[in-house]
């Protein structure tokens, strides 16, 4: 990929971009804005938690698998080099990719499930929308005047580059489930939106979306294959995968095009030609094919935006992500390869369901014991909610703060 000069990608974000939601003192010279923003993320007990969260296999399950924080690093790593190239500023890209993953619950997606059925009484639950609660609420760096926690206080630019979905639920233009914004966090979000077209993202937030497909399709399935869940070389029940693929990520893209995508992808030289057996040649092989991988998707969708829009900077909202229909049909099929392999496997059932009983039983129990084992701060948000939904909302966010270990060892405390 080309790299963008940085002095000029500085100079494209104005004073509206690197506005706080409350007015900080002047800071030391030699940092931009943005740079104490990643500083920020990367210093949070949000971000540390993540190691201990599910990604695709539970924390701990392997050595070598990932979880949620080295999945965000890899993540930041993709977004960091793309949206440089396209001009974008690289710390606000880097930023949006750490901070991606802040607000899932423990145990993943199945975790989230778990935590937007009990939370329908207030609004449900979504990472992204927790994510966002996090960055302005939760995670204590910067409070007001009257002593009211308003986050990290990031950037507008940056915190609009978090927001992967900017609307609230049901809002949803494709008419999806997924959403990015609480009721009661509804004044920051307007202030970050204040001068967005309804729901258009900043192109710095379609890179974080894009390098974090890009980098769970590739990584996935090398720990898939790592894990023995699957050999690239042997059957990969491919109609399994295309019912995974349309069913999961892609419900309009036809069997053939995704045939046509994974036959493409097998053709790739570093496509390894031997089954995965451990050894270092083999480790070595499965790597080169993540290499190329992600060099191929990043390389299309920065070509295709260049094309369309021209070499920029392009920044915030004066273009968008293009990324060409094969490159998508490409990474989806990875995708579901790993799910189709891993997440879905017979014997994953069994554990998924014990997960999701565990948030369950440890949000009613909270709940029943009217906040008194809640950790301090949180516990001030209990005293200070009016209703029940508000108080079901304060019990939410202290689950989804847990990670796997801890809300094990809570469910254990609490006779859950």
């Amino acid at each position: 990929m080309v790299g963008c000069g940085y002095g000029s990608v500085v100079s494209s974000y104005g004073a509206q971009a690197r506005a706080r939601y409350v007015a900080e003192p002047p800071k030391r010279a030699g940092r931009t804005a943005f740079e104490r923003d990643r500083g920020r993320i990367v210093h949070s007990a949000a971000l540390r938690r993540l190691s201990a969260k599910t990604q695709v296999l539970g924390a701990g399950f392997d050595d070598f698998v990932r979880n949620r924080l080295t999945h965000s690093q890899e993540v930041a790593q993709v977004a960091r080099e793309l949206g440089a190239s396209l001009g974008c500023d690289p710390d606000i890209v880097d930023s949006a990719a750490l901070a991606h993953d802040l607000g899932h619950p423990p145990f993943g997606h199945n975790g989230e499930k778990a935590l937007d059925a009990v939370a329908e009484e207030c609004g449900g639950f979504e990472g992204n929308a927790q994510t966002l609660r996090l960055l302005t609420r939760l995670e204590a760096k910067t409070v007001t005047s009257e002593g009211t926690s308003v986050g990290l206080n990031l950037t507008r630019g940056t915190l609009s580059a978090c927001i992967k979905y900017p609307w609230a639920r049901g809002e949803a233009p494709d008419g999806g489930g997924k959403f990015g914004v609480y009721p009661d966090d509804r004044p920051v979000f307007d202030w970050i939106r204040a001068d967005a077209e309804p729901f258009r993202r900043p192109i710095e937030a379609q890179v974080m979306d894009l390098s974090d497909d890009i980098a769970y399709s590739v990584h996935d399935v090398e720990d898939g294959v790592v894990g023995g869940w699957f050999d690239l070389t042997q059957g990969l029940d491919e109609d399994g995968v295309y019912t995974v693929a349309q069913s999961w990520y892609a419900p309009d893209v036809p069997t053939d095009q995704l045939a046509a995508a994974l036959a493409r992808l097998r053709q790739l030289p570093a496509w390894p030609e031997r089954r995965f057996d451990g050894t270092r040649p083999a480790l070595a092989a499965i790597k080169g094919l993540t290499s190329a991988l992600i060099g191929r998707f990043a390389t299309a969708a920065q070509a295709a935006t260049i094309e369309r829009w021209g070499h920029g900077p392009l920044v915030l909202f004066e273009a968008d992500l293009e990324v060409p229909d094969e490159t998508l049909h490409e990474i989806t099929v990875l995708k579901a390869l790993a799910a189709h392999h891993v997440m879905l496997a017979d014997d994953r059932a069994g554990q998924l369901g014990s997960q999701r009983d565990l948030l369950t039983g440890l949000v009613a129990r909270l709940l029943e014991r009217e906040g008194r084992d809640l950790e301090r701060d949180i516990a001030e948000d209990w005293a200070r909610a009016d209703d029940d939904a508000a108080r079901l909302r304060v019990v939410i966010d202290q689950v989804a703060c847990l990670t796997d270990l801890s809300a094990r060892l809570w469910a254990q405390r609490l006779g859950v």
